[in-house]
């Protein structure tokens, strides 16, 4: 069955580059990045868990915890964040998940149930290339699937938590393209006397149904 947003991220067991985990244990009270690798040694993946491990502090200070996988070996993993460090300037501060067998790349559909360990190329891995970012319900919040020439964004990352962070705790959607401190918008649920309670600086309305307001603190 597909995973959709909203439903509870399976939990799995698996050696990572810092020990063996459980996933829901692992991701205790915080929110959390699981983000997917094709095949180590791979020159755009490089360039991503560099990246990841440069912008870690920013994920830290927003109570969110990193994992990576990739459908290799944890040996693999270990040998690979040498080339990271070297090329990147950072290597990996994280645990990488081990899922040499697919087992995890099945569990969250990023590979059909019939794919074979052992026998398939990068090219025949492009669906494990996803990130899901997942709440501290265990609930998924997020999945993005990339194709494997393009490098993912990890700012849109951070904006997106930014954005379901605070609207998990106020009465509010965000706009296009919104960045912290932008402008947001009251949720369709809250009728006006209500938002005159929740938003006492008031609101503009071009629309009955699109209430612009401040960001909530």
């Amino acid at each position: 069955m597909a995973l959709r947003i909203g439903d509870e991220a399976p939990n799995f067991q698996a050696q990572t580059t810092e020990g063996q985990i459980d996933f829901h244990q692992w991701i205790g009270d915080k929110w959390a990045v699981l983000f997917s690798h094709p095949k180590d040694f791979t020159p755009v993946c490089t360039t991503e868990l560099g990246t990841m491990a440069r912008m870690k502090p920013e994920f830290d200070k927003r109570n969110v915890k990193i994992i990576g996988l990739s459908a290799d070996p944890v040996d693999d993993h270990k040998r690979w964040s040498n080339d990271i460090a070297e090329t990147q300037g950072t290597a990996p501060n994280y645990p990488m998940i081990g899922d040499a067998d697919l087992k995890v790349a099945k569990l969250y559909d990023m590979l059909p149930a019939e794919a074979t360990p052992g026998k398939r190329s990068a090219a025949e891995n492009a669906t494990v290339r996803t990130v899901f970012i997942i709440g501290p319900d265990r609930k998924v919040k997020l999945m993005l699937f990339y194709p494997m020439t393009t490098g993912r964004n990890f700012d849109e990352i951070l904006r997106v938590i930014d954005s379901m962070q605070l609207t998990s705790k106020h009465k509010v959607a965000t706009p296009a393209n919104w960045k912290q401190g932008g402008d947001v918008i009251i949720a369709g649920s809250v009728s006006d006397d209500d938002a005159k309670k929740l938003f006492p600086q008031g609101w503009k309305a071009p629309r009955p149904y699109l209430r612009i307001t401040q960001q909530p603190k």
